[in-house]
C-alpha cells in the first residue's frame, strides 16, 4: 500500500473515532500489532481485508485505497 493509501486509511479510522485496537479487534487480529503493520504500509493487504476494512468505516474501497 501507498502512504498515501495509508494516510487516507488512518484519516477515516480517526474522523470515526476508532482506534487501532478496535480495528484489529474487528478484523480477526490478536492485538493491534497486526493492524498498525497493515495501517503503516509494512504489509500488504488482501481483498478480502480491503473489504472488511471498507465495510468498518463505511466507505468504499475506492474511497480508502484510491482516493475516488
Amino acid at each position: 500500500m501507498d502512504v498515501v493509501s495509508t494516510k487516507r486509511l488512518k484519516k477515516k479510522r480517526v474522523e470515526l473515532g476508532i482506534s487501532q485496537e478496535e480495528m484489529a479487534k474487528k478484523l480477526g487480529y490478536n492485538g493491534k500489532s497486526g493492524y498498525s503493520m497493515l495501517e503503516n504500509g509494512h504489509v500488504s493487504i488482501s481483498l478480502d481485508k480491503a473489504k472488511a476494512i471498507a465495510n468498518i468505516l463505511n466507505s468504499s474501497i475506492e474511497e480508502i485505497f484510491f482516493g475516488k
